[in-house]
């Protein structure tokens, strides 16, 4: 069994965003040369995500507005946490709601998607850089 591993820098200058990441994946499968196996992609920062759904504009804005009426950036002192300096509470939960990973099955050297699906980096807490991680094992 081969294994491969290697990360992805982001740096997002505005708060929030959604990029898709799924060309930078499938140039990590084709260098791995790995055609049958499992491909890992998780952020490695807890106020960013990784999540698969449909490219679309309409989509994302909704999930801007879905998030931020879950878990609104203002107030900043209505949330513990950001009693500790910070002020961002909200991009923890945003985290914890889009998910951490995903794992797409290799299948003759592609990525094995269903209708529509592309993986995405979601940034809840910008201005900085921040890793992901992609990790194929296979053969």
């Amino acid at each position: 069994m081969k294994s491969y591993r290697k990360e992805l820098w982001m740096d997002i200058p505005t708060r929030r965003a959604f990029l898709n990441i799924t060309p930078e994946v499938q140039q990590c499968l084709q260098a791995s040369g790995i055609r049958e196996g499992l491909c890992l992609v998780n952020a490695m920062h807890i106020t960013a995500s990784v999540f698969i759904n449909d490219d679309e504009s309409g989509l994302h804005h909704d999930y801007e507005v879905w998030l931020e009426k879950l878990a609104p950036h203002e107030p900043v002192r209505g949330y513990h946490h950001n009693r500790t300096g910070e002020d961002n509470a909200d991009a923890h939960m945003k985290r914890q709601v889009m998910g951490r990973e995903v794992v797409v099955a290799v299948t003759e050297g592609r990525l094995d998607f269903g209708p529509w699906e592309q993986i995405f980096y979601g940034e809840f807490d910008g201005g900085r850089r921040k890793r992901l991680l992609i990790k194929i094992i296979g053969e």
